[in-house]
Formats: C-alpha cells, structure tokens, sequence
C-alpha cells in the first residue's frame, strides 16, 4: 500500500478527528487544521486556523502546501445553527453557509494543481442527511446540499485527471457536538433514534470508514456519489 498524504478540515473532534485515526492507522500521514488544538495525542499534525476567516484559511492552506504534498482532502469542517424558518436571520445565515462552503472551496482550490500535475487524488465532502429535510435547519441543509452540488460539478469537471470527488451524508451520529443537544435518554436522542431503521446512533468511526474507502486507491472508478451513512434512515425514515 502506497502512503499517502490527507488534509482534514475540522480535524480536531468528531467525524473529522475518526478520519484522521483511521487514515493514520492505515498508514498514511494525517495534517488537521482546526480551530483549537491543543492535542498531543492527535495522528499526524494539527494546525490552528480559523476556517471561518478567509485571509486565516488562505495563510494556513499555502503555509501546508509549501511543507507538504497532499494525496487527497476531507471538507469536513461545518457549522450548524438551528432556527426555525421564521427566525432565520440573514446574518447567522450568511455564516453557516459561509463556514460549510468557502473552506471547502478554498482548500480544493489550494490542492488541486499538485494533485492535478500527479494525476492522482481524493476529495471527500461531507454533507448531511438533513438535506433530505428537518426542521429547523434551514441554512445548514442548503450549504450541506450544496456541497453535494459542488460534488458533482467538481467531479465532472476532474473525471479524467485522475483526481475522485465524492461526498458523504452521515446521519445522526453519536459525537459529543451531538450528546451537548441531546443527552443520552433525552427526549432529542429518542427523536433522532427513531427516524433510524436501525434503531440506533451512528458512531464517528463508521463514517471514517466510508471516508476511508472512498480516499483509497480500490475507490478509483467511484466519483460524483454522495454516500449516506446513516442506518438507513434516508430510505425509511420519518420526521425528526
């Protein structure tokens, strides 16, 4: 197997922080960028950058490009502020789609003449089973979907570079972002668990498995998808 090089965004907790375990512990070096990172145990390099600061995101990405050669990329970093569709404001608005999209285009940006001039590489997304439709997610559905659409334009445009872009959907998974809203036994989680065929939580480590696979080199004839990993909750699900 080939060592490769990823960069992660929201690297630091969560989905992002299975990710980089997993690639790390298949033998790949790992480079997070998070907002904090006081980590001594994170699996490659964590730096600091505020990603919902476009001079910030532009300085750390070119600062990571003079030091490394990167294989592939997860936009993984994101920004949810729930409110219904009479409170939502232009100015919470305009930051949840600026955090979920413009890293994500930035960082893409940023790596795709190396990955270009090698003819190999990996652009994850990850965007949401919200965009199927829940209450009160009115500005975190469309920038999910429209990482989706960016998925799918981008991988049209790269589909003979050797360069895949892909896109994941978690479901409700089981991350402490998710257990500050919704505590174990709490009226929020039976809500969440419910819509879930499965009947349970999804676990950071298996998006990090999807991700995993869709950043290998067995993933090459697999571009423009958008994999839901969510118990099958968008095949049969309810409102939640």
């Amino acid at each position: 197997m080939l060592e490769r090089t990823f960069l992660i965004t929201g690297a630091s907790k969560g989905i992002g922080r299975a990710i980089a375990e997993q690639l790390a512990a298949s033998g790949h070096q790992v480079v997070g960028i998070a907002r904090r990172v006081e980590d001594s145990h994170f699996p490659g390099e964590l730096i600091a950058a505020d990603l919902s600061d476009t001079d910030s995101t532009i300085q750390a990405l070119e600062g990571l490009k003079a030091r490394y050669t990167f294989d592939g990329l997860v936009n993984n970093v994101g920004l949810v502020k729930p409110q219904g569709v009479v409170d939502v404001d232009l100015t919470s608005f305009d930051e949840v789609m600026k955090v979920n999209l413009h890293p994500a285009l930035l960082a893409t940006q940023a790596l795709l003449p190396g990955m270009s001039e090698r003819g190999w590489g990996r652009i994850v997304n990850i965007s949401s089973l919200t965009v199927l439709g829940i209450r009160q997610r009115t500005s975190y559905a469309a920038a999910k979907a429209a990482l989706i659409s960016f998925t799918r334009g981008w991988a049209l445009e790269l589909a003979q570079t050797g360069i895949t872009v892909n896109a994941i959907a978690p479901g409700p998974i089981e991350t402490d972002l998710f257990r500050g809203g919704n505590p174990e036994g709490s009226s929020g989680e039976a809500a969440y668990i419910a819509a879930v065929p499965m009947g349970r939580l999804g676990k950071p480590h298996e998006v990090a498995a999807a991700a995993t696979f869709l950043l290998s080199e067995q993933s090459s004839f697999i571009t423009g998808q958008t994999l839901y990993v969510d118990g099958g909750a968008s095949i049969g699900r309810s409102a939640f």
